[in-house]
């Protein structure tokens, strides 16, 4: 798991320079979702010190400069009203643990109420469940296919910066798509269940929706 680790790891950078003091600090990123300079996941870990500066920054609506694996750079905030989780994680042969931040955006608190609905590691059905469990849309697991592939030719579907993941942003309402499904039922496009009663659904463990799909 860890071998080639660094070829999927970032870098976060915060620099703060006044006439008394200058701090550059950098943290390791191992995800992180975004849209141009706004951050909606960032999942960093480091030193005790480095992670609480970067929490307080954070809240101080600050700017940071993020290194992407593949070198690439850009500069991120998380904007007002952005969340931090903090925790610790015990490293074998170390003594001190290290600590782990995951920061999220109001936005994706919010996830599906302003017409986009962020998807860490997008395939079609769990984008699908994920639309219809956020936007409370009555319908079925065997549509994903049929459906997703209808955002998607309607560019619905766009991808997003990412470390560690496959994001995408989908931009479509409730209504938007209750009256595609409806017009697809209409159409034949799609099967109504054949009889009344509850719909089943997978069940996403966490691995899974943090996995990178190989489709």
């Amino acid at each position: 798991m860890m071998q080639n680790a660094h070829l999927r790891i970032g870098w976060l950078e915060y620099a703060r320079h006044t006439e008394k003091i200058q701090t550059t600090i950098r943290v390791h990123v191992d995800r992180y979702m975004g849209e141009d300079s706004q951050a909606h996941l960032l999942s960093a870990f480091g030193g005790d010190a480095e992670i609480g500066a970067i929490s307080a920054a954070i809240a101080e609506r600050h700017t940071f400069s993020l290194a992407f694996p593949d070198g690439r750079t850009r500069y991120i905030g998380l904007g007002i009203n952005a969340s931090c989780y903090r925790g610790s994680l015990s490293v074998p042969g170390k003594k001190q643990p290290v600590r782990h931040l995951v920061a999220v955006s109001e936005a994706l608190h919010a996830n599906g109420t302003a017409g986009s609905t962020y998807i860490l590691n997008y395939d079609r059905q769990r984008a699908w469940a994920a639309l219809v469990s956020l936007l409370g849309v009555p319908a079925s697991p065997g549509w994903a296919e049929w459906a997703v592939a209808r955002l998607e030719e309607r560019r619905k579907v766009v991808p997003v910066d990412g470390i560690g993941c496959d994001p995408v942003v989908v931009k479509a309402t409730r209504d938007e798509l209750m009256k595609s499904i409806a017009a697809a039922l209409g159409e034949g496009h799609l099967p109504f269940p054949e009889r009344n009663g509850p719909i089943l659904w997978p069940q996403y463990s966490i691995s899974t929706v943090l996995s990178v799909s190989l489709a």
